[in-house]
């Protein structure tokens, strides 16, 4: 446990003391909510859908837990190519225990930056329907960060090129996050992209923070909750086996 602690607590301290990183961060979400939240929230209302603004905050939240979790793996490929996970593999440690507290390290940074969005989206006018849910609504962005964090790890084990990488997450990333519903609602979808759509695990963490923050959602929580667990535990146990296999 205290090599899960010391790993998560690294990760913790990189986020907190990296000032430029936190604000940057905000950029793209800041830009989606202004551009698309006003931009659109004309059309959306005159199609008879509501409050587009209040449609889009979970979706924003979602891609700021997405984008933060999966490119926390770069970290990994980072240490690789400086020398300091090869001081970490030769420790007298078990690289499962590597494993999870940098993966639970860059789930609670994505975390972290997810409550930052909410935050933002609040100044801007966001009311969630039922305060009191917010600390689920937590725990859930935990889940998601988590699922991410660990697909990200699972592939940065496989990889030993940064810019690689990055065009890899990039490719898988996106569609991940267009087709996740974070944009547009599901409802009367294509049947052959709501089928995509239902193979996408984002799509439940979204649906998870509508259901929470707008009492408005497709799947029903306990389905969200059921997918987002099976998925985390299979992502985990890849990126854990995957680990394991790294030679340095």
């Amino acid at each position: 446990m205290k090599t899960i602690y010391i790993l998560w607590l690294r990760e913790i301290k990189r986020y907190l003391r990296s000032k430029s990183r936190i604000i940057g961060s905000l950029g793209q979400p800041l830009l989606f909510l202004l551009a698309l939240g006003y931009g659109l929230g004309s059309v959306f209302a005159k199609a008879g859908e509501g409050n587009y603004f209040e449609f889009l905050a979970p979706g924003i939240i979602g891609m700021s837990i997405i984008f933060t979790a999966i490119f926390s793996g770069i970290q990994m490929i980072w240490d690789r190519q400086f020398g300091f996970l090869k001081e970490t593999l030769v420790a007298p440690v078990n690289r499962l225990n590597i494993m999870i507290g940098r993966t639970l390290g860059g789930a609670t940074v994505a975390t972290m930056q997810g409550l930052l969005v909410l935050i933002l989206v609040t100044i801007f006018g966001f009311r969630p329907y039922n305060w009191a849910l917010v600390p689920v609504v937590i725990l859930f962005m935990l889940l998601v960060a988590l699922l991410f964090a660990a697909l990200g790890a699972a592939i940065a084990s496989l990889l030993d090129d940064m810019q690689g990488f990055q065009l890899i997450m990039n490719f898988l990333v996106m569609p991940l996050f267009f087709l996740s519903g974070a944009l547009f609602p599901l409802d009367g979808l294509p049947a052959v992209l709501a089928g995509i759509v239902k193979f996408d695990p984002l799509s439940y963490g979204i649906d998870s923070f509508r259901i929470l923050l707008v009492n408005n959602g497709s799947f029903g929580l306990g389905t969200d909750f059921a997918v987002l667990a099976v998925v985390t535990a299979v992502f985990l146990g890849l990126g854990s086996y995957f680990f394991s296999k790294i030679q340095i």
